[in-house]
């Protein structure tokens, strides 16, 4: 990336990467103090606590957290499922810790992965989540239709022996967009989401609908157009015999002609990237 991009880009993004560093941080946090009996509604409860405690005041959508074959989305079939249960903690167990906190107009949505202790079939599942973001950055900077890309993921995961699991997500995304939020001295939320986030995206779901292009990437028609610039908030989500592992993390796209200013992960200090350069 050329120095003045960088410096354009930085100072505009700034925002955006603090808020993600926040929540990763604070998923680190949380998932230090879970104990075998915790339960979901806990575990969310703790990552709400911790954030407010540090200033969020609004969310793209407030925390969830998944134990055991839910965190494959197992059985799921209707949204409400989505949301913290009484599902208790067990040794060895995997979980998933999901936040999107807005904090000073910027958001971020990120998906941590970890297990109770030892979980060799999670641990195969997050090392293998490298690849998807390897080709999800290059196939976004070759332009390809976002559903074509979505596409290309789901034969990674056949190639590797997963199930696609954020198929499960309404719509089947993969990754939405995300912006700044206008603040306000209240922040409603509607079943769990903010409000002003929602907004925002019914907004550009209307401009886009009318320009050809959608704010949800998705394996529909609807997302069958190349990667509109914005941030985007990106989750391939792998599961496995009742277990499931993600990484989401915040993808910039920009309308560069240059391939590598023509998209980047917002930042590639996260846990999962530590991760991965550790076992290699």
């Amino acid at each position: 990336m050329t120095t003045a991009l960088a410096g354009e880009l930085s100072a505009r993004l700034l925002g955006f990467r603090q808020v993600q560093r926040l929540a990763y941080e604070c998923a680190e946090a949380v998932a230090a103090r879970l104990r075998p009996g915790v339960t979901e509604r806990e575990a969310a409860r703790m990552q709400r606590e911790w954030l407010r405690e540090r200033g969020v005041r609004d969310w793209f959508h407030l925390p969830f957290a998944w134990f055991g074959n839910r965190t494959a989305f197992v059985n799921f079939r209707v949204p409400l499922q989505f949301f913290p249960t009484d599902r208790r903690l067990e040794p060895g167990m995997p979980f998933i810790l999901d936040m999107a906190p807005v904090y000073e107009g910027c958001t971020a949505d990120i998906g941590y992965s970890g297990s109770l202790g030892a979980n060799p079939v999670q641990d195969r599942l997050i090392a293998d989540l490298e690849a998807h973001r390897a080709l999800i950055l290059r196939e976004v900077r070759e332009r390809r239709p976002l559903r074509a890309i979505y596409e290309d993921v789901d034969r990674l995961m056949v190639r590797q022996g997963y199930a696609n699991r954020h198929r499960a997500y309404p719509f089947g995304v993969i990754a939405h967009k995300v912006d700044r939020v206008r603040q306000r001295r209240f922040a409603p939320r509607l079943f769990g989401f903010g409000a002003q986030s929602l907004k925002g995206l019914a907004s550009d779901a209307l401009h886009g609908h009318r320009e050809g292009w959608s704010p949800l990437w998705s394996p529909y028609r609807f997302s069958d157009h190349p990667p509109q610039p914005g941030l985007w908030a990106v989750e391939p989500h792998l599961g496995f015999r009742g277990t499931g592992a993600k990484f989401e993390e915040i993808l910039v796209v920009t309308d560069s002609s240059d391939p590598e200013e023509s998209a980047f992960w917002l930042d590639d200090d996260l846990p999962h990237v530590r991760r991965w350069a550790e076992e290699k």
